[in-house]
């Protein structure tokens, strides 16, 4: 029976990879537009592989280094598995991001003429990132279990996958808010020009942030989840069925799910008579509905356990319900979000106190939903319950990554139809998909957050499992300690991610200012902006700020581990994950609301674009940028990063070291740790000397 799981993970990951391949012929075919277009589309399209390129370069140092190390500690199959993760999670960045700047313009160009074709365009670009994420991720979660047969080393696939990731997302989101909120803060607020004005010198470095940061880096997250989530559920379930069924099981249902996926795409090529939202609603609720079909058969057939089909579907029930409640409080269709925008006409700051207040009340629902989802699977099947009920969830990841990648090809075809001045009835089809698109984002952005959790607390009970630990003692004070330390590490981290785009939008306003300030004839379409200034000072922002919040993620459980013990690293990681889900649901409902309530006056409400709300609108959403794009995205990886981290590390943290080696352990990182916030700090100094 094992042979048929890996038969069908390897054929399912095979058609996903040969499909997204066929797509992207069908999209390279797609007309290109006028030569202006073109033009802007190959500047986006350069910048954005020329930030992957030096990312991926600083990237590669560090995973060498790891996987050097893992060598040396835990055995090949580890290191391998986290080089084989690191690899393909890059790699699914990547294949995501060179789509993408290449649909961009063709989307543009079908929206001259009819909107559901442009919807098409920008939705198989979103396919073909998704499948290469559950293709690559399943090939490899197969492939590596039959050449290893080492639970251990499966977990090293999902942490070269979170590592990459983390870069991914902190770099890439540092990048594209950067540059947005510059754009915005200069291009609307004080020159009161257009969004993707072609005179605004950011505008180009905007949208190279949209592919660098919501595809590339979004794609390295989800492929990372969907490993962990496949992974944990099989070193959980070793003998828990026979003839190992329980290892199989999640490569079953994660195969189910990719054809569950692949239909409920056809579904939305089909429908062109819905508005484009709820279109690509139709699509996700119909490869729910499939997937469900299918899990019933598989734990009829499969396992003979009913209680297969009741876990997956708790999963893929909160994902779903997560997701339409993120809508809910996001889409400018709804009450809280028309409600905020209506606190603009106050001012800046009635529009900030209303935002936070909306992302704080908005965390209740998901939380009560992932906390009964956890209650039930583990009522069901213990710990392997929730390690499946988080395969449920991400099982459709095939179409739900496909409509969150959508959003920022639709976001760029918007921009270029702007800067290439084409006809109104093409501008109108373009921003009505953008408008979609930021709701398929803020859902996007939710079921992440959602399946982060789930997909943490797996890693948890994998970590528990590995040490031996029944339960953790809540009045023991080193549980306490670590539980306390893992609680404030989610707050440090986004101060971290949120202070690097402060100061990274803060060097794009001068050098905007800057532009408009000497260069003559660029209000008056005479002259040119500078456009490639603003991508380097955004390029070299994100990589230097990148590092020191991955830095923190993996090195401060290795130090709780090695000096307080097993105990205390469990109540890091509990701290950890209850912080970090709920501040990411806040931070990433706050930052899409505020974004829709900017939408929604720019639609014509409340005086429309150049009002005193519109000014204050676009004020909160640069305070909400940096929240739903970079920090709250960020957390999903470093919950689980965290947990990854622990679970490898069970073997060594567990021997009873005396209290000297502990000791030189946690001094060797506080040093390792301080000479590398002096080389940060200094670099910038003896470059300038060099200058």
């Amino acid at each position: 029976m094992g042979n048929i799981g890996i038969i069908l993970a390897i054929s399912a990951s095979v058609v996903a990879i040969i499909y997204s391949m066929i797509l992207v012929k069908t999209i390279k075919d797609r007309p290109k537009g006028s030569k202006k277009m073109a033009d802007i589309a190959r500047a986006i399209k350069t910048g954005a592989s020329t930030y992957l390129s030096r990312q991926y370069s600083k990237i590669a140092l560090t995973v060498i280094v790891i996987f050097t190390a893992l060598l040396y500690l835990l055995g090949w199959k580890t290191a391998l598995g986290f080089l084989i993760g690191a690899s393909l999670s890059a790699l699914a960045g990547y294949v995501g991001m060179s789509i993408a700047v290449r649909a961009n313009v063709r989307t543009a160009e079908a929206a001259k003429s009819n909107l559901h074709k442009a919807l098409n365009i920008a939705f198989d670009s979103g396919m073909v990132m998704s499948l290469m994420v559950v293709g690559l991720g399943l090939l490899a979660s197969a492939l590596f279990w039959v050449i290893t047969k080492d639970t251990g080393a499966l977990i090293a696939l999902g942490f070269g996958g979170s590592l990459v990731a983390l870069f991914a997302r902190v770099g890439g989101g540092i990048f594209t808010k950067a540059a947005d909120v510059g754009a915005d803060l200069c291009g609307k607020v004080e020159a009161g020009i257009p969004e993707d004005d072609p005179r605004n010198p950011a505008v180009i470095a905007d949208n190279v942030g949209d592919n660098v940061g919501d595809v590339a880096g979004m794609g390295a997250d989800l492929y990372e989840s969907y490993v962990d989530s496949i992974v944990v559920a099989m070193a959980i379930g070793v003998g828990l069925f026979s003839d190992d069924k329980g290892i199989y099981l999640p490569l079953v249902l994660a195969s189910a799910g990719i054809a569950a996926s692949i239909l409920g795409s056809f579904l939305i090529r089909i429908l062109k008579k819905t508005k484009p939202q709820m279109t690509l609603n139709i699509g996700i609720y119909a490869s729910a509905l499939l997937m469900a079909g299918f899990s019933y058969l598989i734990s009829k057939y499969y396992v003979a356990d009913i209680k297969v089909f009741f876990l997956t579907l708790i999963g893929l029930v909160a994902g779903v319900a997560i997701g339409m409640i993120t809508e809910y409080y996001t889409s400018d269709h709804n009450l809280p979000t028309r409600k905020l925008a209506a606190s603009s006409e106050g001012g800046a700051g009635p529009n900030i106190i209303s935002g936070l207040a909306l992302g704080m009340v908005s965390t209740a629902y998901p939380v009560v939903i992932i906390a009964v989802a956890i209650l039930v699977a583990y009522k069901l099947s213990d710990l392997y319950g929730i390690a499946i009920a988080a395969v449920g969830m991400l099982s459709t990841l095939g179409i739900t990554l496909a409509t969150d990648t959508y959003g920022p090809v639709a976001d760029n075809a918007a921009g270029i139809s702007e800067m290439a001045g084409l006809d109104p009835e093409a501008r109108k089809n373009s921003e009505e998909l953008d408008a979609v698109g930021n709701t398929t984002a803020a859902v996007g952005k939710g079921f992440a957050i959602g399946s982060a959790a789930l997909t943490a607390l797996a890693l948890f009970a994998g970590y528990t499992q590995a040490v031996g630990l029944g339960s953790i003692n809540l009045l023991e004070p080193r549980v306490i300690a670590g539980m306390l330390i893992g609680a404030m590490l989610p707050f440090i981290f986004s101060s971290l991610t949120i202070h690097a785009v402060g100061e990274a939008a803060k060097s794009i306003v001068d050098e905007v200012r800057r532009q408009f300030r000497t260069i003559p004839g660029i209000m008056t379409g005479k002259s040119s902006p500078d456009y490639k200034n603003c991508i380097k000072i955004s390029t070299d922002s994100a990589l230097r700020k990148m590092i020191t919040p991955a830095i923190m993620a993996v090195s401060v459980p290795i130090a709780v581990g090695f000096t307080l013990g097993p105990e205390a690293l469990g109540g890091l990681l509990g701290g950890g994950v209850a912080t970090g889900f709920v501040l990411a649901l806040f931070m990433a409902n706050a930052g899409g609301a505020w974004d829709n309530a900017k939408k929604y006056i720019e639609s014509g409400h409340l005086g429309g674009k150049g009002s005193d709300a519109h000014k204050a609108a676009v004020i909160g959403d640069t305070v909400g940028d940096p929240l739903k794009d970079t920090s709250g995205p960020s957390l999903n990886i470093l919950i689980k990063l965290m947990s990854i981290v622990a679970f490898l590390i069970a073997p060594l943290v567990v021997v009873q070291y005396s209290f000297k080696i502990r000791a030189i352990v946690a001094g060797s990182i506080f040093v390792i740790v301080v000479l590398y916030y002096l080389f940060i700090w200094l670099q910038p100094k003896f470059a300038k000397k060099r200058a």
